[in-house]
């Protein structure tokens, strides 16, 4: 019971982190596209996973795969200081 409300408080986050990617983009930062699709696609793949929806498992891997490379952008952008332009 305590483990599936911390799944449910982990989506909940991933969705506030998908939305100020979205408030990122208004505010016209690109690397906010990345926020919305790395954790887009994890609340999606996470709420998919925890009700135990029948999706295509290649369709499931890939855009778990789109959000790791999203991630890997975002990630390598911070490091290199692209996002104070």
């Amino acid at each position: 019971m305590v483990m599936e409300f911390l799944q449910y408080l982990s989506i909940l986050i991933e969705l506030v982190i998908a939305l100020l990617g979205i408030i990122m983009i208004s505010k016209k930062k690109y690397y906010g596209w990345f926020f919305l699709i790395t954790f887009g696609i994890y609340v999606a793949y996470d709420f998919i996973k925890l009700k135990g929806f029948s999706i295509n498992p290649d369709l499931l891997y890939s855009s778990f795969f789109i959000a790791t490379l999203s991630a890997l952008f975002l990630a390598w952008t911070f490091f290199k200081g692209d996002y104070k332009k």
